[in-house]
């Protein structure tokens, strides 16, 4: 269980010698609780789409525990009371684990359900540092990373800047106060002074009148902990429109590729945190395998639904059962599992008592070059 295991490797171990009967055979149902229509669809979508094509990769080389999986999605439009309906209607399909792709909030109230019905449950993909807390919930699991992560990989490669004076700007969402409270927290416990705190209201069309105020305050820095990308790119136009120059460090809302077309001609230099390093050794054979199946690149959220379902799988693979609650065991027994997400050293982790998985040197910085998301400049939070 110490040693560092990686994806391939367990892909390379599912091929099984398929010796029951096919009549007896069954599948094994893993649910999905994603988002089609809300606010989380456009992250939800590729997210789904990581998972589906891990499906259909294992499903390939024999499923696990020889049986085939089944894929049982279901639609919560981001919404905390249809998420908690939908997780109800997944554990009475006999699914034996369940994975939440949807709003935070959503799968916040999902726990509830999986809770009371013993169902192991994960999101691979929402960062909310609360998500694990709120709740004393031990079927649940998250390897998204978490805010503190976030801040802390910025912290580290702003050190040797010894700035003193920042700016923090967020938006009013639930993610996005939950991440700027967080950032805060991160900049105050380092010293830093914010001088400028502004939040962009959702549907906002300007972000002119907080951005003057942050160019008032004549910050050294300004970081990002919107979550929203539509406010965030307002934050860039009035950001250039100003001539403004202090360095800008965002959240890995900006790893999502959909800014280089959304945001051109705003992203030259901006610096970012994310969970994707295109020259890790993992992500290049997620790449590779990915676009020959589907004439299509991955990026990041699709990586973070494959490894979700690899870590489900895995979880089954340990526990060679598909008993609800030795599942759980196998999943908090979960150590150095090497995926696509994380930097080069990363590796999943549950420690005893933990619930939170992602790896916390396991964020990387980038820096758009033009509107090109560059290579990775600094990996960690040491």
């Amino acid at each position: 269980m110490n040693r560092t295991t990686s994806i391939a490797a367990i892909l390379a171990g599912m091929v099984l010698s398929l010796t029951v009967p096919a009549q007896a055979q069954n599948t094994v149902k893993i649910g999905v609780i994603t988002d089609n229509v809300g606010f989380a669809k456009p992250y939800a979508e590729p997210v789904l789409e990581g998972v589906v094509f891990g499906v259909k990769e294992i499903n390939a080389k024999g499923g696990v525990l020889g049986r085939k999986i089944e894929l049982l999605i279901k639609d919560d439009q981001s919404k905390p009371d249809v998420s908690a309906t939908m997780a109800r209607k997944l554990v009475d399909a006999g699914a034996v684990i369940i994975l939440s792709i949807s709003l935070s909030t959503a799968t916040q109230q999902a726990q509830t359900v999986t809770l009371a019905t013993k169902t192991p449950h994960l999101t691979p993909s929402n960062s909310g540092d609360t998500l694990t807390t709120q709740i004393a919930n031990p079927y649940f699991f998250q390897t998204g990373p978490l805010g503190a992560t976030q801040i802390a990989s910025l912290l580290s490669y702003a050190r040797a800047k010894n700035y003193k004076r920042v700016a923090l700007i967020g938006d009013n969402s639930d993610l996005g106060q939950l991440t700027a409270r967080v950032f805060r927290a991160g900049l105050e416990k380092a010293g830093m002074q914010v001088v400028a705190e502004e939040i962009i209201s959702r549907g906002a069309t300007s972000a002119e009148p907080q951005m003057q105020k942050v160019r008032a305050a004549n910050p050294e820095a300004m970081f990002l902990a919107g979550v929203v990308t539509p406010e965030n790119v307002l934050v860039l136009k009035a950001y250039r429109q100003m001539g403004l120059k202090m360095p800008v460090l965002a959240s890995y809302n900006f790893s999502v590729p959909v800014y280089m077309a959304v945001a051109q001609g705003l992203l030259n230099g901006i610096t970012f945190v994310d969970a994707f390093d295109p020259e890790k050794p993992e992500v290049k054979r997620f790449i590779a395998a990915y676009s020959k199946a589907t004439n299509l690149e991955p990026y990041n959220l699709n990586g973070y639904g494959y490894d979700g379902i690899y870590l489900a799988v895995d979880a089954i693979r340990r526990a060679k059962s598909t008993d609800k609650e030795k599942i759980r065991e196998a999943m908090q027994a979960t150590k150095g599992l090497r995926g696509v997400m994380g930097a080069k050293d990363a590796a999943y982790t549950f420690p005893e008592g933990k619930r939170t998985g992602f790896d916390p040197n396991g964020m990387v910085v980038r820096v758009y070059e033009g509107d090109a998301q560059g290579k990775v400049v600094f990996a960690g939070a040491r």
